[in-house]
Parts: C-alpha cells; sequence; structure tokens
C-alpha cells in the first residue's frame, strides 16, 4: 500500500470513449455545423527549458486532438531569462512554431493544461510570472470555472513529482478555476514498477536527470491520456451547442 493508503484504487483505465462523452442532441444539432460551430479548445501553456515538458505537451495534444470536437492549442510562456544567461546555461534555441501567448488569450480556452519543471518543488519562475501578470484577469474573475490541470518536469524521483503541481493549485483557486487531476485513471500504468516513471495523481509528468534522459514511452502515454482525460471531462462540463459568445456564466 502506498502513501495514502486506505483502498487500493481501481486499476482500470477511465473509460475515454464516445459513451463517455457528453450527448448531443440531435434535434438541436441541426444546422449547427453550417452555422460554423466551433470544436471546444483546450489551451497547452508550457515553459520547457531543455525541451522535456514541450515533448509532454506535444504528446498531451495528440490525446485531447483524438477526442472528437475538441482540440488542443500549443503555447508557450514569455521567458524571463537573457539571452547571455540562456547560453550560459547551455539551453537549446527554441523555434517559432509554437507561439507565445498573451494573458488575454487565456480567456478564449475552454480548458487548459499547464506544463513547467520544477524549481525546488514549486514551479518555474517562468510560469509563476506569468501567472503574476494574470492580475487583471483575477480582478475580473474571467477564468473563474475554467477547468484546468497540471503536468511537470523534475530532476530526480524525489524532486517534486507531486509537490510541484500541489503547490500550483493556488494559483488556480485565487481565480475560481476548477481543478482537474488525473487521479489513477491511468489505470495499471499508474501501478508498474517494473521501469522509472514519472507522474501522479495530480498529473502527467518526466525525469529529466542531467537533463540527457528523454521521457519514456509510458510517460508520453500518460501525457497522452491526460489529453483525453480533459477533454472529455471539458464536454461534460460544457452545455450542449453553448454559443462562442455567450460567457461562462
Amino acid at each position: 500500500m502506498g502513501k495514502g493508503g486506505g483502498c487500493m484504487p481501481s486499476r482500470n483505465k477511465f473509460p475515454i470513449s464516445e459513451s463517455a462523452e457528453r450527448p448531443v442532441n440531435q434535434a438541436e444539432a441541426t444546422g449547427s455545423e453550417a452555422e460554423g460551430f466551433k470544436k471546444l479548445r483546450i489551451f497547452i501553456v508550457f515553459y520547457s527549458m531543455y525541451g522535456h515538458i514541450e515533448k509532454l505537451a506535444r504528446r498531451m495534444k495528440k490525446g485531447v486532438d483524438g477526442i472528437e470536437g475538441v482540440e488542443g492549442v500549443l503555447y508557450k510562456v514569455p521567458e524571463t531569462l537573457s539571452p547571455d544567461v540562456l547560453e550560459q546555461m547551455r539551453v537549446p534555441q527554441k523555434g517559432d512554431e509554437i507561439p507565445v501567448i498573451s494573458v488575454d488569450e487565456l480567456v478564449e480556452a475552454d480548458g487548459i493544461l499547464f506544463g513547467f519543471p520544477t524549481r525546488y518543488g514549486c514551479m518555474a519562475a517562468q510560469m509563476k510570472a506569468f501567472f503574476d501578470s494574470t492580475g487583471k484577469l483575477w480582478n475580473e474573475q474571467k477564468l473563474a470555472g475554467l477547468p484546468a490541470g497540471f503536468f511537470v518536469s523534475t530532476g530526480t524521483q524525489g524532486g517534486g513529482q507531486e509537490t510541484t503541481a500541489w503547490t500550483a493549485i493556488t494559483q488556480l483557486a485565487h481565480h475560481g478555476m476548477l481543478y482537474v487531476p488525473i487521479g489513477y485513471t491511468f489505470g495499471a500504468g499508474m501501478f508498474r514498477m517494473d521501469s522509472i516513471r514519472g507522474g501522479s495523481p495530480y498529473g502527467a509528468g518526466t525525469f529529466s536527470g542531467d537533463g540527457s534522459r528523454e521521457p519514456s514511452e509510458q510517460e508520453l502515454a500518460l501525457a497522452e491520456h491526460q489529453g483525453k482525460y480533459m477533454a472529455v471531462t471539458v464536454k461534460r462540463l460544457t452545455p450542449p451547442l453553448l454559443n462562442a459568445t455567450c460567457s461562462r456564466f
């Protein structure tokens, strides 16, 4: 029995399937496509210094895109370190394929998955700086009711796979956002002991070691599962045929 014991969760996977998705009233749906009915969008907003979080983010998007009616959109948060410092830290140069998100764009999402590496058991300063810049949205409670989750990377097995997500929940609480952990919905994959695996009930994760270790296939599979799980959750929470111009409340 691991920590947090009391009972053993089911090892069966959460049913990510059409039957688990929100039903659509066919009578109401008539003509909706012709009117330009848009997919629900889950923003995957991340900071990745050495590329580990980005690899999880890309696989997570695959999971989101695998659920009908939902699409994942990748975004980076702004870098706060100077080019000289990044060069000294031997940080690989980033391309322009994934855009940098602005704070105001967050309100366009139907759900958000935030990804970041750990710094002493908490989120990296770049992601914290981004959250710190959301004061206007907080003041107007523009993100209240929006589902959100986390995925992380750490250098070691005891380096914050759980605490990094746990300490980040305060950001969501102040915005009134709905925290969506994955629990043990990955089934048997959460209990395997035959290999090193990042991730926890709080969200997907990977170990970077000294930077040379790449995310394993099992870690990537967990990230894909989290994307699917979030997509299904957002569909369940979204009223059928919600007009895109309506507010959340």
